[in-house]
């Protein structure tokens, strides 16, 4: 086991949240390198942090001397290289390939649509008003929740968790979009199978840990920062 791995992070990334829980979940050693994205301009645009990033963005997963980006690849990678902690993905492929379809809802279809550098260009480059980039981030993450819902509540593989009753990188990627669908006001109640296994997720000491108010560089009094 690494005894060296570092997580570049900013305390309210969901894509960096993931791999809180996973690193937590595997019961790694980690250490934490906070990147703020909005202080000065964003610390990670800084060159010595595009010469591990070139995207200028978080979270980078050092392991020793190899880094590693993009937070699904690098759950995958915690996955295949420390087999000996909690399993992220079930045994067969099956179950994976529905876990993954399920992660990729957040991953690639909700949470890109809401990310920081969306909403700065959405203002930046078309005006657009803090009520209309709300509004934006709020429709895209009620579709994408409609839509898992129904793939939860309709699946006899859902369980305590996503899928049976281990968590999975479904809920690693599910839990961070609902912390950021409650920044938003979003009535969760609409989505009860989702709010229970959030429920039960937040319950597990390493999700707990992994919260975006639990980490160093949070704010004392978590606002808008």
């Amino acid at each position: 086991m690494s005894d060296s791995i570092k997580l570049y992070s900013y305390w309210r990334s969901s894509a960096a949240y993931r791999v809180r829980i996973a690193l937590n979940l595997k019961q790694l050693p980690h250490e934490i390198v906070p990147v703020h994205l909005v202080n000065n301009g964003g610390e990670q645009h800084a060159a010595s942090y595009r010469d591990i990033n070139p995207q200028a963005c978080v979270p980078t997963l050092l392991d020793g001397s190899r880094v590693f980006r993009q937070s699904m690849a690098i759950i995958e990678y915690l996955e295949e290289a420390y087999p000996a902690g909690a399993a992220l993905l079930p045994s067969t492929a099956r179950e994976r390939a529905r876990v993954r379809a399920l992660a990729q809802v957040v991953a690639c279809d909700i949470h890109p649509l809401g990310n920081l550098r969306v909403m700065q260009f959405l203002e930046h480059e078309f005006s657009s008003p803090q009520v209309e980039r709300e509004r934006w981030a709020r429709h895209w993450i009620m579709q994408g929740f409609r839509a898992l819902e129904q793939m939860l509540d309709d699946n006899s593989g859902t369980g305590i968790y996503c899928d049976g009753d281990t968590p999975t990188l479904a809920d690693l990627c599910l839990i961070p979009q609902v912390y950021n669908a409650r920044r938003y006001g979003i009535d969760m109640s609409a989505y009860p199978v989702i709010s229970r296994i959030e429920q039960e997720c937040l319950s597990l000491p390493a999700f707990d840990r992994a919260r975006p108010e639990n980490q160093p560089d949070a704010p004392k009094r978590a606002g808008t920062a």
